[in-house]
């Protein structure tokens, strides 16, 4: 693994996007920073980072999405290789929030975004953001937030997580082909509020943010979540249709 370690930069993944557009980088090519000045997450929010106290990381995956309609088994791999990487750390209660924040105990500790280009080619690169609290201890600006150290009490060595995250990437990725099923199945299982009623907002300005119950049933195979709703319909909603209230 080929790893570039950043004092500071305004973004990994905007960093990692422009060295891949220019060179030839090897697969799983890491860039982490201490700081992130314009750090993002899904739907252009800002990732907020206390500098030096958490991981901030951007990995390069190529020759594994082939279409728009596998996009989302990379959000599968990613979450649960972070998932994974924090069990074998002994941190507790860990769910997936839909589509891939990593909670645990009802408070998100990481975040997930990637985005793919495709090359002149028709090839699909993806450029994976991982976004998670270690050692930050302070929240009170992000009362849904949490980290490593306060959860589980000690502080942690944060520059031994790429290398075990990326592992379980590959290890993943090495075995999607075969047992996609299973990572699909196991994704679902891991789904924060799974088969629980709660409510949710819509998010088309179309209904002025109308709230409303419902049930996680599952996601379909592009990524939708699949909500059932108090008529006993089941519907389909993308990230920007909705929003999950807890």
């Amino acid at each position: 693994m080929k790893l570039i370690k950043l004092d500071a930069i305004d973004s990994t993944n905007d960093f990692l996007k422009s060295l891949a557009s220019q060179d030839e980088l090897d697969n799983f090519t890491v860039v982490t920073a201490e700081t992130q000045t314009k750090g993002k997450g899904q739907m252009g929010a800002k990732w907020l980072s206390e500098s030096g106290k958490n991981l901030i990381m951007s990995a390069l995956v190529k020759d594994f999405v082939f279409s728009n309609e596998q996009v989302f088994n990379l959000s599968i791999v990613v979450s649960l290789s972070v998932i994974d990487t924090l069990k074998s750390l002994e941190i507790s209660d860990l769910t997936i929030k839909w589509p891939n924040d990593i909670m645990s105990y009802n408070k998100k500790i990481g975040g997930i975004l990637i985005e793919n280009t495709i090359k002149s080619d028709g090839r699909i690169v993806s450029v994976v953001g991982l976004g998670l609290n270690v050692n930050q201890t302070n929240f009170d600006e992000l009362p849904n937030a949490s980290s490593l150290a306060v959860i589980a009490g000690r502080i942690f060595d944060k520059d031994v997580l790429p290398e075990l995250i990326v592992e379980n990437m590959k290890k993943k990725i090495k075995l999607w082909e075969t047992n996609s099923e299973f990572f699909w199945k196991d994704y679902f299982n891991s789904l924060f509020r799974k088969g629980i009623p709660m409510p949710f907002k819509n998010l088309d300005p179309n209904t002025s943010g109308q709230n409303f119950m419902g049930i996680i049933q599952g996601v379909s195979a592009v990524g939708k979540i699949q909500i059932l709703l108090e008529d006993d319909s089941v519907s389909e909603f993308d990230l920007k249709e909705i929003q999950m209230l807890y």
